[in-house]
């Protein structure tokens, strides 16, 4: 759940007073700026944090400054979250990016699948 101190769900811990980011209980290794850019995106969980808000805010960029740095920390903060970063990082193209909470996978009763008869 998310409270100004941290977030917390069943994979994924970050302390913003610590600073310190947790994946499956195992303290992941952030640069300074990782770590300010994932904590600008779960500290606005759920909503869009457009590009200019990121670059401005944690590099002190510019709009008319032209740059890639954001989309290489983006890169290197979802491999860092391995099997997770595409869940939990979403890009919003042509406007920034969102940081959606952990869902686990829906499961469906297997009384609603089709079984097709097996081939003759």
């Amino acid at each position: 759940m998310h409270n100004p101190r941290n977030y917390s769900d069943e994979h994924f811990l970050v302390d913003f007073e610590m600073q310190r980011a947790f994946l499956d209980n195992r303290a992941m290794v952030l640069t300074r700026k990782e770590f300010e850019l994932l904590a600008a995106l779960v500290g606005n969980a759920g909503d869009i944090v457009p590009r200019e808000i990121l670059l401005r805010n944690i590099w002190g960029y510019s709009r008319e400054i032209r740059t890639r740095t954001l989309d290489v920390h983006i890169r290197r903060l979802r491999k860092k979250l391995a099997g997770f970063g595409d869940q939990y990082i979403e890009t919003i193209f042509g406007v920034g990016y969102r940081f959606q909470p952990y869902r686990p996978p829906r499961t469906f009763p297997a009384s609603l699948f089709i079984h097709a008869a097996p081939a003759a």
